[in-house]
């Protein structure tokens, strides 16, 4: 029991990666699909912090959000995955939600401490990344 608790060995902390970035990933995955089902009606009112159209940036936002997540939770080309989502909660944040209250910044900021920790941290063994780093190894 004392080893199960206390234990810091790779396998609990590689089988907690896996679940923290999937989970992470298809809560995120859930912000992007429903703007892409709702993507005509969101076109012309979606919010322009950056100065670059509506709409490029809610392509911009269902990239990262949708596709960019995708690539997380299956742990492939993560870091590089993560680049956007970093953007993307950065901005919505500290740009979008600027001068509003924390209650209004909690979850972006949630989100982006999450891709944060996973950009530093890496994928874990059990990705496609881990597996394929594994083979090239050998």
């Amino acid at each position: 029991m004392k080893q199960l608790i206390f234990s810091t060995r790779p396998f609990f902390t590689d089988v907690g990666l896996l679940i923290f970035r999937v989970g992470v990933s298809l809560m995120m995955m859930t912000h992007g699909w429903a703007k892409i089902l709702n993507f005509s009606e969101r076109l012309g009112s979606f919010p322009d912090p950056l100065g670059i159209g509506s709409a490029f940036s809610l392509q911009l936002v269902i990239f990262a959000e949708f596709f960019c997540a995708i690539l997380v939770a299956l742990g492939f080309a993560t870091r590089l995955a993560l680049i956007p989502l970093i953007i993307n909660m950065f901005v919505i944040s500290f740009v979008v939600h600027a001068g509003e209250g924390f209650s209004d910044k909690e979850l972006p900021l949630l989100f982006l401490l999450s891709w944060i920790f996973l950009f530093l941290r890496g994928a874990g063994i059990y990705s496609m990344d881990g597996q394929m780093m594994k083979r090239k190894k050998y």
